[in-house]
């Protein structure tokens, strides 16, 4: 069997970075576990030690999972975000894809941990773009077989979309497979910001990106997040 290495890049996560590291431990416990932090200024470092080992890199997701893979032994890496629950069946599918030679990678079926309209609309969305597009974003736990990620240099020094491009890269080198294991993602940022509001943005920032805009001026936008709405409309937007 494939030898799996996790990578988890965590920045100021002191919230979520227990629970899922704990779950991780527990339902795959023969997998590699590394965790990668980008500088942390809360408890995140202290709260993760217990666990797995903790590198540490300079702030940025791509250069984190990167750093985390220089660190790893597994044949095949395996990022996943601290902010997303992993279903035990996904291991065992990963090693099944991979069987195949001509499969360089893939990623989970996403799906939230709020069910609305518009959070059930865009798992769906995100899973067709994986399936037909083979654009295969972080919180959908990305997995790649590490000789090919060694042959592409690691993961593209953006400051944001580095998924995006990874996964296109990976596309051009062999077969992504969507597996039908889950990675329940967190929806607070679309709670915080209304989920239609944050739909629309997220895909102007992809337009922006396939445009030529500079990665660090899309990562700034997305910071500020969207314009904010009226308050009546904000609130709706959470209720939903």
């Amino acid at each position: 069997m494939s030898q799996v290495s996790i990578i988890v890049p965590v920045l100021n996560e002191q919230a979520t970075v227990q629970t899922a590291l704990s779950r991780l431990c527990r339902d795959f416990p023969d997998c590699e576990l590394i965790v990668v932090d980008g500088g942390s200024t809360d408890a995140t470092v202290e709260l993760a030690t217990p666990y797995a080992p903790v590198v540490h890199s300079a702030r940025g997701r791509a250069r984190q999972m990167n750093e985390g893979a220089r660190h790893a032994g597994g044949d095949v890496l395996w990022f996943v975000h601290a902010d997303t629950a992993i279903a035990p069946a996904a291991l065992g599918q990963i090693r099944t894809c991979l069987i195949d030679p001509n499969v360089v990678g893939g990623g989970l079926t996403i799906r939230f941990d709020r069910r609305t309209p518009g959070l059930n609309y865009l798992a769906w969305t995100s899973n067709a773009r994986a399936r037909r597009l083979h654009h295969i974003f972080g919180d959908q736990a990305m997995f790649v077989r590490r000789t090919v990620f060694d042959e592409l240099g690691g993961f593209p020094d953006l400051a944001i979309m580095e998924d995006l491009e990874m996964s296109r890269r990976l596309h051009r080198r062999g077969r992504l497979c969507l597996l039908t294991a889950t990675s329940t993602a967190s929806s607070r940022r679309f709670t915080e910001h209304g989920t239609w509001r944050m739909i629309a943005f997220m895909q102007y920032l992809k337009l922006l990106y396939f445009a030529g805009v500079d990665p660090e001026t899309i990562r700034t936008r997305y910071a500020a997040g969207p314009r904010p709405a009226r308050c009546g409309r904000t609130a709706r937007d959470a209720r939903t």
